[in-house]
């Protein structure tokens, strides 16, 4: 099997907290790194990708980070316009698309404010745009809601595919659905921290997307993981010299120590654990990221981080 930065869609889901942005930020990297014409897409008015590559101003457009790197936050509403212009003609999408149209479409149809941005994330990965001077790309690292409701929008081309039956919108909801469930197009990627709740709801989720949409994770992301530092018999030596220790610093000290070691066992029993699970039920790969010791993450930071997974991808 190859690499999932070979795909052309890449969809980044998981609870919330785990890191999701800085993960797609350095897959980002990675993909524009390989030659790869590249985009993250943010779902939502997250802003995150402004924050972690001190950009202003990443929006609706398709705003230029660095060689062969984009980044846009998905804008329904536009999305939608710029898709009825295709259908209508301008000038009547323009009416059909004012504030009020497109709330009550919305409120009309619910899902459909899903299904638009859905559809947006598939249209920036094909050659024949809806602008007609727009590049495709050749990497889409979609930073997706968290996990159920991640799954949730996965799910709406389907819905309004059998809903409508004929016509532009069966027809473009039938196509975006056949390309999410693609394994040549499309890759599904959780993210996770080494600890007993994220890793049951990436179990759970790996479950709700096979229900859904019929596909399993490709690959897990292990985000935060402890550096061993000591070992079994180091380990022994710190305990009994805490448990001897002279002075208040150096007991403190060793039991820092013995924490760190404790909470890095802990994690690899859960890494463990979600590897046992999933090798049960799929392919998924199960691939982990070192914690970085900084207060804030800068741009080098995530550049790091895109190189590790670059190997181990």
């Amino acid at each position: 099997m190859g690499s999932i930065l070979d795909k052309r869609l890449l969809w980044i889901t998981g609870k919330g907290g785990v890191g999701k942005s800085t993960v797609a930020a350095a897959l980002g990297l990675a993909g524009a790194r390989r030659g790869k014409r590249t985009i993250v897409c943010e779902v939502g008015s997250q802003d995150r990708l402004s924050r972690l590559f001190r950009h202003q101003g990443v929006s609706g457009d398709e705003t230029p980070l660095g060689n062969e790197l984009w980044a846009t936050s998905i804008d329904p509403h536009a999305a939608l316009r710029e898709w009825l212009g295709t259908q209508v003609g301008a000038t009547l999408a323009r009416v059909l698309n004012s504030a009020s149209a497109f709330q009550y479409f919305v409120a009309a149809a619910p899902g459909a404010k899903e299904l638009v941005t859905v559809t947006k994330v598939w249209e920036l990965g094909q050659d024949s745009r809806w602008n007609r001077s727009a590049s495709g790309y050749d990497l889409v690292v979609v930073d997706a809601p968290a996990s159920g409701h991640g799954v949730s929008m996965l799910r709406t081309p389907k819905t309004f595919a059998d809903l409508a039956r004929v016509g532009p919108i069966h027809k473009q909801a039938d196509r975006v659905w056949k390309s999410l469930r693609d394994r040549r197009n499309t890759g599904y990627l959780a993210v996770a921290l080494p600890e007993e709740m994220p890793v049951t709801e990436t179990l759970e989720l790996d479950r709700t997307l096979s229900e859904q949409v019929g596909r399993r994770l490709d690959v897990v992301v292990v985000n935060g993981l402890y550096p061993r530092r000591f070992n079994g018999t180091e380990l022994d030596r710190i305990r009994s010299s805490a448990a001897n220790g002279r002075s208040r610093a150096s007991v403190g000290a060793l039991r820092a120590a013995g924490v760190e070691a404790e909470r890095h066992r802990a994690q690899q029993g859960e890494v463990g654990r979600l590897r046992r699970r999933l090798r049960g039920a799929g392919d998924a790969d199960v691939i982990t990221l070192p914690y970085l010791f900084e207060p804030e993450l800068e741009l080098e930071g995530i550049d790091r981080l895109g190189r590790d997974l670059e190997r181990k991808l």
